[in-house]
């Protein structure tokens, strides 16, 4: 008999009509030499500190840093989860063979190992990784099953990324709660969520400590058209009036004309990140609804596994775009101007080489059910309508630059000229996909721009109309879901360029699959709140940040290297002891360094506050993971 293990019931269910197991037991199915069961999301979880010692149950600086000398992993206290666990041993004693059908991804890997291992499975293991929950992708995934060792490395990051939260966010959750807290409260520290809230903190300081001030830009308006100064900005305007009176009778001349041909292409294929970011932009979705809505869409099988962090497709998938495009029923009028052509190919959107476990979030080609909520629709709209957009041509346009002189002042007027929408066309009609490009627009704009210029002749001149436009220094914008989405992947650096963002995505901070759960983590612990879309940190998040001196609890920079590590281990390319030695140094040294703070200083704040040291770890507690696994 063959054992299949998946994460969830109704997968069990989909997987169980696939191998013919159609008999339904109490936990799991049966039938032609299959049986297929399923964990609720997490049946395990790595132990506890008062498993490992007694007195370690008791909160005491003394006894820190509380580091075991070997990790272990128990059963999550539930009746439900110990029935279903029962079950599956059961069935792993009873099995020749087992497949292991967990989300293929590195939490996956880690769910379904540990409740093997708990179940002291001995029998062969083979795997099932698959990028759709469709029937075709089932079946296929079944003809290619892959050895268990190959997922090895996979395993082996998320065992360290586990070990480094428990040993990182459980000690210094209790060092900085007994240290700094009030009557028992708990102050949560962890190696995501800590650098995350320290980039809001300094968002929102940055942005209360900002001064204004008035500077004025040098224009003038020659053939109804307005030419810029370069670098003639003056922070007293008697500057500016000076230099106009000095121009004002003086002719323009127009020193060269230029045109250029442009191109803008498509943009990229969603990873989890940046849908979240267009979702939290588009339809003021926040980061964990919009991944709870793309998971759905997952498992009612219309979208690809969502848990990604790529934009790309691998070259083999070229071949079904065609049939997923011509099964998008309700796009058919917009993907006229593509028909009888060949499919678009761009190295943008097709290359093996950035294609790990899975490729980018696409439509899967498999009709709509009637049960989609208005949020899925919504949310699978964004995704189709992109998946679209790849293969239709760059938007090509004309950019015209004129330059001009008035006695030793440069000045510029440029226009840009749409020559053929190409892609864009996907988008006419959607107001949202305007308002998001003009917000774009207005953000990254620092000169005039037009549209048609009227013609000019390098070498001709005329009188002119010089003025002066106020403008006023403006604070940066404080993050958003979707912005603080971008840092998180950034390291908190700043960046629109698509190209750079994907060179930066190996140290970011958290992984795609975690890092909406971390900003919640942040809301539940009364360490943020939103305001209308901005997110605002609260006197006590200010105070924690402004308290702890380690820059490796706090930097983004320094965490999202750390980040970089595990993605090496997954990849076989760093040491796990070398990761857990650095990890438990760490704490070492930051236990020495607050324990020797003479300071008496204490954080008072109200805060609705869970004391499970899970939660205190990286918000992973029992209630979290019962929850995920019912729905």
């Amino acid at each position: 008999m063959i054992l299949c293990i998946t994460e969830k019931p109704s997968v069990g269910s989909d997987i169980a009509k696939i191998v013919g197991a159609s008999s339904r037991r109490d936990g799991y199915f049966e039938g032609n030499g299959y049986c297929v069961t399923w964990t609720f999301g997490h049946l395990c979880c790595l132990k506890e500190p008062a498993d490992y010692c007694t007195e370690w149950k008791r909160w005491s600086l003394s006894s820190l840093p509380m580091i075991p000398p070997r990790f272990g992993i128990k059963l999550i206290p539930s009746d439900s989860y110990k029935r279903q666990f029962e079950t599956i041993k059961n069935l792993i004693e009873q099995c020749d063979e087992i497949v292991n059908c967990g989300d293929a991804g590195q939490e996956g890997e880690l769910i379904q190992r540990w409740v093997m291992q708990k179940a002291g499975c001995k029998k062969p293991v083979k795997r099932l990784w698959i990028s759709s929950l469709t029937d075709e992708a089932i079946r296929d995934g079944f003809q290619n099953l892959r050895p268990e060792k190959e997922l090895e490395p996979l395993y082996t990051a998320g065992l360290c990324r586990a070990i480094g939260d428990w040993v990182l966010g459980l000690n210094a959750t209790r060092l900085y709660s007994l240290k700094y807290g009030m009557q028992g409260q708990v102050l949560s520290i962890g190696r995501v969520q800590t650098p995350t809230l320290a980039l809001v903190v300094s968002r929102q300081l940055e942005i209360e400590n900002f001064v204004p001030k008035d500077y004025w830009e040098l224009k003038t308006v020659y053939r109804e058209t307005t030419f810029s100064a370069a670098g003639k900005n003056f922070d007293v305007e008697e500057k500016g009036k000076v230099v106009i009176d000095r121009i004002k009778d003086l002719p323009l001349t127009v020193t060269d004309v230029t045109k250029k041909a442009g191109k803008e292409a498509p943009p990229r294929l969603f990873d989890l990140t940046s849908l979240q970011v267009e979702c939290n932009k588009k339809l003021n979705l926040g980061a964990d609804e919009t991944l709870r809505t793309i998971q759905s869409l997952y498992e009612k099988k219309v979208t690809t596994y969502p848990r990604v962090d790529t934009t790309y497709l691998t070259d083999d998938m070229y071949s079904k775009c065609g049939g997923i495009l011509n099964s998008l029923k309700d796009y058919q009028q917009i993907m006229i101007p593509i028909r009888g052509q060949k499919l678009r190919k761009s190295k943008k959107v097709f290359d093996n080489s950035k294609v790990t476990d899975h490729h980018a979030i696409i439509p899967t080609g498999q009709p709509l059910p009637d049960n989609l909520t208005k949020a899925e629709r919504d949310v699978f709209n964004i995704i189709a309508l992109r998946f679209i957009s790849v293969f239709f041509p760059d938007c090509s346009f004309e950019q015209t630059v004129v330059n001009a002189k008035v006695d030793n002042i440069n000045f510029k007027a440029t226009g840009k000229v749409i020559i053929d929408p190409g892609w864009k066309v996907v988008y006419a009609g959607d107001k949202r996909q305007e308002d998001t490009e003009k917000s774009d627009k207005n953000e990254k704009e620092d000169e005039e721009t037009a549209g048609i210029l009227p013609p000019f002749t390098k070498g001709e001149s005329g009188p002119h109309a010089p003025k002066l436009v106020k403008k006023t220094t403006q604070p940066p914008k404080y993050f958003t879901e979707g912005t603080l989405l971008k840092a998180m992947e950034t390291a908190g650096a700043l960046v629109d360029d698509e190209d750079l963002r994907e060179a930066l995505k190996a140290n970011g901070i958290g992984r795609p699959s975690t890092r909406a759960a971390i900003i919640e983590i942040l809301y539940k612990r009364g360490y943020i709140v939103k305001e209308r879309k901005s997110l605002r940190a609260t006197p006590a998040a200010i105070e924690l940040v402004a308290l702890i001196k380690e820059e490796l609890l706090k930097s983004a920079k320094l965490t999202g290297i750390w980040e970089g590590k595990l993605r090496q281990i997954e990849h076989e390319e760093y040491s796990a002891k070398d990761f857990i030695d650095q990890i438990k140094q760490m704490i070492s040294e930051i236990t020495i360094s607050v324990l020797r703070d003479p300071t008496n200083r204490r954080i008072v704040a109200e805060q609705a506050q869970d004391k499970s040291e899970k939660e205190s770890a990286e918000g992973k507690s029992t209630k979290k993971k019962e929850k995920k696994g019912k729905k």
